[in-house]
């Protein structure tokens, strides 16, 4: 960035290891989500948040990191997604006394309810001892045998065999016999909640353009589209297949607006050697001589959030992950060590440059679920188990009080609570009003 403006991104060429400045009127950054800061995800391993880390860096907040959804049925010890599809078609979850548990916590639509209340409701069966033998996951069944039994006991004329699940639910199949060797036509899918899509991120209005306060300041030149940003449009808690929004409507409006502003702006010069703090970064990490392995660390703070800021929350815990991520960042800072110290193709430099990215978005979103007391959509606290309407319809903007490609010593942030949900609509008509979710 350079004169309030964003004016391009230095790239890393794996291949060689130089460094590329690119020289831009307008920059979109459409990086993805960050479900790696979790230990059981369902994201792709590349899903470290760099872009959204690279922003908040350069003194971009970030807005609503605490609503992280975590999806109910993510194949147990992977984190592969089981569609929603399966409960669709009759699939229901049982706990290790095979009973149909869903029927406590959603008595009107059972295994149809949404993703946060069944995620909600198999992590308190794992920690009721309700697990399958006793082991962190349930069992997810779509056997013709047990989805007819039930829809005979609801009265339901339908039925259901082998060659309908096979037909209907292809994918599944294959995903199970693949990668956990387990037949669902014959046998229970072994299913735990994954860490599955962020809510929040870098802020944007609807053309994708980059805000950077409260007042909805946009940052020239700069924009951001798919999971990294937070258009909010998903509010508290994305609906199924709701992501497509982020990515077909934002993204195409994102491309018109850069078009109309590159057709007017000037470029802006580019700053003083604008490569010299990420070739530093880099150098650091790859010359590092301490005793600490990137992936021990990874390890550490997945768990510490899956533990403490993951489908459930309270006070203690999740000050307790801020404490830990706060001394996993001093470790990455002062005990990294690395062994691949060239120049082509070095991926143990960069997922140790990610790394450091994680850790970042870690104790910002540890942060922002500290600072929300109340429950809303994927925030779900304890200690705090009600929406508060009266005090909470507000977003959270946390900010990074320190600059640069890499933020040396402890990360000292600051949350901001003055940017108010838009409630036009509400206002126009009552049927937009928030209400509580009753099933």
């Amino acid at each position: 960035m350079n004169q309030g403006h964003a004016v391009g991104v230095v790239a890393v060429q794996l291949g060689t290891g130089e460094l590329h400045v690119f020289h831009s009127k307008a920059t979109l950054f459409a990086t993805g989500g960050w479900g790696r800061v979790w230990r059981i995800t369902s994201n792709a391993h590349s899903y470290t948040g760099d872009g959204a880390a690279i922003v908040f860096r350069r003194g971009v907040p970030m807005e609503d990191l605490e609503f992280y959804q975590f999806h109910p049925t993510g194949l147990y010890g992977l984190g592969v997604l089981l569609t929603e599809g399966i409960r669709g078609e009759g699939g229901v979850l049982l706990n290790r006394y095979g009973e149909r548990f869903m029927e406590r916590y959603a008595p009107r639509i059972k295994d149809l309810a949404s993703r946060d209340v069944i995620s909600r409701a198999i992590y308190l069966e794992i920690r009721d001892g309700k697990g399958i033998q006793g082991k962190d996951y349930v069992h997810l069944d779509v056997r013709p045998e047990t989805v007819n039994r039930y829809l005979a006991e609801a009265g339901e004329d339908r039925r259901i065999d082998a060659a309908y699940v096979a037909k209907n639910l292809a994918e599944t199949l294959d995903v199970c016999r693949t990668y956990a060797g387990v037949d669902p036509l014959t046998e229970p899918m072994p299913v735990q909640p994954t860490a599955h899509y962020a809510m929040g991120g870098i802020p944007t209005n609807v053309n994708a353009e980059v805000v950077i306060d409260a007042n909805w300041t946009v940052l020239p030149g700069l924009y951001a589209a798919g999971e990294c940003a937070c258009a909010s449009v998903h509010g508290a808690n994305r609906l199924g297949t709701n992501s497509l929004v982020d990515l077909v409507v934002f993204g195409r409006r994102g491309g018109m607006a850069m078009a109309d502003y590159a057709k007017r702006a000037d470029f802006v010069p580019l700053p003083p050697n604008p490569a010299g703090e990420v070739a530093a970064e880099l150098e650091r990490l790859r010359s590092s001589r301490g005793k600490t392995r990137p992936g021990d660390l990874r390890r550490q703070m997945q768990q510490v959030m899956m533990d403490h800021v993951g489908v459930f929350r309270e006070e203690k815990g999740i000050q307790s992950a801020i404490d830990s991520v706060a001394e996993l960042r001093e470790r990455y800072q002062n005990d990294l060590v690395i062994d691949d110290r060239g120049q082509r193709f070095n991926t143990d430099l960069m997922e140790a440059w990610e790394l450091g990215c994680l850790l970042d978005l870690a104790q910002a979103t540890a942060q922002s679920a500290l600072v929300r007391t109340e429950s809303r959509g994927a925030h779900s606290r304890e200690d705090y188990q009600q929406r508060d309407d009266a005090n909470w319809l507000v977003h959270t903007l946390v900010f990074n009080k320190h600059q640069g490609a890499q933020v040396k010593g402890p990360l000292e942030l600051e949350i901001d609570l003055n940017k108010k949900v838009n409630m036009s609509l509400a206002e126009e008509d009552e049927r937009f009003l928030p209400r509580e979710r009753v099933y």
